[in-house]
């Protein structure tokens, strides 16, 4: 690259947010205040949904209230669920949801209203719940079931639960998902918040910036990960094979152990600290340890090694939340559609906080070459 640019923007800032801090550095996430930690403990995803979207916590009737309007809010039209039984059941479960998402639009009564914040948010509220019934039908029609609808008396997370498995939520799982959603709301200006961002910038509908980031979102480096890292953990296979694995995949061959490492966290990522917690209580109360073994040892294998140790490589949120999920018995192929259930809350937030704004437009170091002297094509 050319002196004075900067390869992927790092450390470039491209907007004010009251929306959440990263602090790589010391491993630190905050949600408009809070601490990561506190939320995690305490807080139900449409609480972490209202601080996004109000810079402020609910109190008890605007908690309930939120989650009802979200729960009555969480149908999806008839002809979406019947495009989602005509794809391919192999289709890549992002495509689905993106494709899914992208065909609500024509049914929003808001969806071209562009500048009016109030209906902005009806319209976030509106996309939170649809998206976890698209993710929830999905899973069912590629397994050959009938999508199951939202019910109006439950939490997002018991939602989930309930329209996967067509069977009353039980708290254990309900509780892991929760916490999942919580930690992956919202952070910073990552590389889907900042495509929905620049999409909104334009003048563009809530409903194109949130298909935009879905797009971000589906690939590997992005919200993939976790995906990447389960199938890792499938290929080791037992715990008694980590040691073995490492030294043949990743010091001889130089794989990267996906889910180890980080754009930003230079420290322990808190949000793997929490799901660690979790992905070590679920597996405990399932009786099916075995990933969480084989994950835990591999963690303590590369952490030991100092390749890892001199360049400050540590679990990210998608290492532990791979555990979380496939314990849950969610295919593979799901765990980016739920990051997408989860991060719907922060773009969003993100995308009313951009509304009205100047239009983004960068600019590109050009490093090719000027002034060639034109050939004609017969001389080429």
């Amino acid at each position: 690259m050319t002196t004075g640019t900067v390869q992927g923007l790092e450390g470039v800032v491209v907007a004010e947010s009251t929306k959440s801090l990263v602090n790589g550095i010391e491993g630190k996430l905050i949600y408009g205040g809070y601490r990561i930690e506190d939320l995690a403990e305490n807080a139900l995803f449409e609480e972490v949904a209202f601080l996004l979207w109000n810079d402020r916590l609910p109190n008890k009737s605007e908690l309930e209230g939120l989650r009802q309007t979200i729960a009555a809010e969480a149908s999806v039209p008839d002809a979406v669920i019947e495009m989602l039984k005509v794809l391919p059941k192999e289709t890549n479960s992002m495509a689905a949801v993106r494709t899914a998402v992208s065909m609500l639009s024509p049914y929003d009564p808001d969806a071209e209203n562009l500048t009016d914040k109030d209906v902005a948010q009806r319209k976030a509220v509106r996309l939170t719940g649809q998206i976890t019934t698209i993710c929830a039908a999905w899973a069912r029609i590629r397994e050959g079931k009938e999508p199951v609808a939202p019910r109006h008396d439950l939490t997002l997370a018991q939602n989930f639960i309930y329209m996967l498995t067509d069977e009353e939520p039980d708290q254990t799982s309900s509780d892991a998902v929760n916490v999942y959603l919580v930690l992956l709301a919202e952070h910073g200006m990552n590389a889907s918040t900042f495509t929905s961002r620049v999409v909104t910038a334009t003048g563009s509908d809530m409903h194109s910036a949130v298909v935009a980031a879905i797009g971000a979102l589906k690939g590997p480096a992005h919200g993939g990960a976790n995906k990447e890292a389960m199938k890792t953990f499938l290929e080791i296979g037992d715990p008694a094979r980590v040691d073995e694995w490492f030294q043949t995949e990743v010091k001889q061959k130089k794989r990267r152990i996906m889910g180890i490492g980080h754009r930003v966290y230079k420290a322990l990522d808190p949000r793997a600290a929490i799901l660690k917690r979790h992905a070590k209580a679920l597996a405990q109360s399932t009786g099916n340890t075995k990933w969480f073994e084989i994950a835990n040892r591999l963690e303590e294998t590369a952490r030991a090694d100092e390749y890892f140790i001199e360049r400050n490589l540590y679990p990210n949120v998608d290492y532990y939340s791979a555990i979380v999920l496939y314990t849950l018995d969610l295919d593979v192929d799901m765990f980016t559609p739920l990051f997408v259930m989860a991060r719907v809350a922060g773009w969003t937030a993100h995308i009313i906080e951009q509304m009205g704004g100047r239009l983004i437009r960068p600019k590109a170091q050009y490093v090719g070459e000027t002034d060639l002297a034109w050939v004609p094509l017969e001389a080429r």
